[in-house]
C-alpha cells in the first residue's frame, strides 16, 4: 500500500473518531437505525473528504506528506465540528 493511501485512510479514521463522540454520546436520538445511518454516513464522507484533500495537496506539492496529513486532519475536524454546532 502506498504511503499516500495509508495517510488518507489514517487521517479519515482519526477525523472520524475525533468527531464522532458528540454524536455517539448525544442521547437525543431515539431512532436507533437513524443514528446508525448517520454514524456510517459520517464515516464514509470523512474518508472521501480525506482522500480528496490529500490527493489535491499532493498534486500541488507545496508541503510534504506529513504536513499535508496534519492540515487535512485539522480541516476535517474543524469542518465537522462547525457543521455539528447547534447555533440558533
Amino acid at each position: 500500500m502506498r504511503d499516500v493511501t495509508k495517510a488518507q485512510l489514517t487521517v479519515g479514521l482519526l477525523a472520524y473518531f475525533a468527531t464522532i463522540w458528540d454524536l455517539a454520546l448525544n442521547r437525543t436520538y431515539t431512532n436507533v437505525p437513524y443514528a446508525i445511518g448517520v454514524i456510517v454516513l459520517q464515516l464514509v464522507l470523512l474518508l472521501i473528504l480525506s482522500y480528496v484533500i490529500i490527493a489535491l495537496l499532493e498534486w500541488v506539492k507545496v508541503f510534504d506528506l506529513k504536513t499535508n496529513a496534519i492540515l487535512t486532519l485539522f480541516v476535517l475536524v474543524t469542518l465537522n465540528l462547525l457543521t455539528t454546532l447547534h447555533i440558533p
